[in-house]
């Protein structure tokens, strides 16, 4: 067992942190609160092949996993940078395309969610259904050699920001008449493929949707992997980098925050000259926060190493623990900070409860942590299914 980076990865590590530090939670803060998104921090860490680490090399990528994935989620994050597309464009849609794809889907999108020049958002979640597949209402059925997709979806990161949307929809199998997933590449300029803004008390450049599908028609090429066999095994290829490499992010954040409040209180005075930080009362809370977000890195990394072991089964139970014990931990942290600044852990200056609302929403998206729970319960601990 060995808890070493290669010098790779420790190289890696070091140089996206770099990165984050140059722009930092102020240029994050400024551009979620002027409506604009980080395209400058994105498109340089696509050009220093960051953002396709997990991309094999043969389409532009840096051959990695997702172990250098969630490196690069975490130090970004840990800079005060978490970046959600992070997760949705290289995490979920370069792994499904690269794992299910045909070889011509390949070729035409993984170089470029390599070197950041396209984005591929993802849209499984639906106003009545949730992300349960099962019960999935946008349908997908066959006219000639095209495709046409009609329903609706909520909760869809960044589709102002790409050029594609990886929807899942259901099709019906004419053997059996049941229908069964299965994932569709749209143009997000697809006749018939409007959306709406979904307002959000969260500090993000990157935002939510409603998408609305009305009889989208789409080339016969447009279902990943050409085949419809290929629907449930693509759909899961992407759930255990999700979980992973939003727990990533969760670390870094919860990281930042210790950080930004350790600073604050190894140098903050106010009985006795004394710091604050030498009172148990603030530095047992920040102690305790540190502990859990380091127990939650421990578990990031045993996922991802048995995601890219192959070990499919093994890292989807430590990717849903991994994100679990992540989405506890920012909170914590975060909630934590700002109790030791006092008023100033409330103000944008110090750059701590600007991240209030993200950290809570780890705790739901892109699975609440009841539903881990469940999985735990029935996977781990042999009970039987409750939902």
């Amino acid at each position: 067992m060995n808890f070493d980076l290669t010098s790779e990865q420790d190289q890696l590590r070091d140089a996206v942190r770099a990165l984050g530090r140059r722009y930092g939670h102020r240029y994050f803060v400024d551009k979620a609160k002027a409506g604009e998104h980080t395209t400058e921090l994105w498109q340089e860490a696509g050009r220093l092949g960051y953002l396709g680490v997990n991309i094999p090399t043969e389409y532009g990528g840096g051959g990695g996993g997702i172990t250098e994935l969630a490196i690069v989620c975490e130090e970004l994050a840990a800079a005060g940078c978490p970046l959600l597309l992070l997760v949705v464009s290289p995490a979920i849609a370069a792994t499904v395309i690269n794992r299910h794809g045909t070889e011509e889907q390949r070729k035409r999108h993984l170089p470029g969610l390599a070197d950041g020049s396209q984005k591929i958002v993802f849209a499984i979640t639906e106003p009545e259904a949730g992300s349960n597949f099962h019960r999935l209402a946008t349908v997908a059925r066959r006219e000639g050699d095209d495709w046409v997709l009609s329903g609706r979806k909520c909760y869809i990161s960044g589709v102002d920001e790409a050029q594609f949307v990886l929807v899942v929809a259901r099709t019906e199998d004419s053997s059996t008449g049941k229908l069964k997933p299965a994932l569709f590449i749209v143009p997000t300029d697809a006749a018939g493929l409007t959306r709406s803004k979904l307002d959000m008390e969260i500090v993000s450049p990157e935002n939510q949707f409603l998408l609305y599908l009305d009889e989208v028609r789409l080339p016969g090429d447009a279902l990943v992997g050409g085949s419809l066999d290929a629907g449930l095994p693509a759909l899961f290829a992407g759930l255990n980098p999700e979980r992973i490499t939003v727990a990533a992010m969760g670390a870094g954040t919860g990281r930042y925050a210790i950080e930004r409040a350790s600073e604050y209180t190894a140098t903050r005075k106010v009985w006795g000259g004394r710091t604050i930080g030498s009172h148990q009362g603030v530095a047992h809370p920040l102690a305790h926060a540190a502990v859990q977000v380091e127990l939650a890195r421990l578990m990031i990394q045993k996922a991802a190493a048995l995601y890219d072991a192959g070990r499919d089964l093994e890292a989807a139970v430590s990717a849903n623990m991994a994100k679990y014990a992540a989405g506890d931990a920012a909170a914590l942290a975060v909630d934590t900070a700002v109790q030791a600044l006092g008023g100033a852990g409330m103000t944008t200056e110090y750059g701590v409860a600007t991240l209030l609302g993200a950290v809570r929403a780890g705790r739901i998206a892109p699975v609440s942590r009841e539903m881990i729970l469940n999985f735990v319960a029935q996977h781990v601990l042999g009970q039987d299914k409750s939902y």
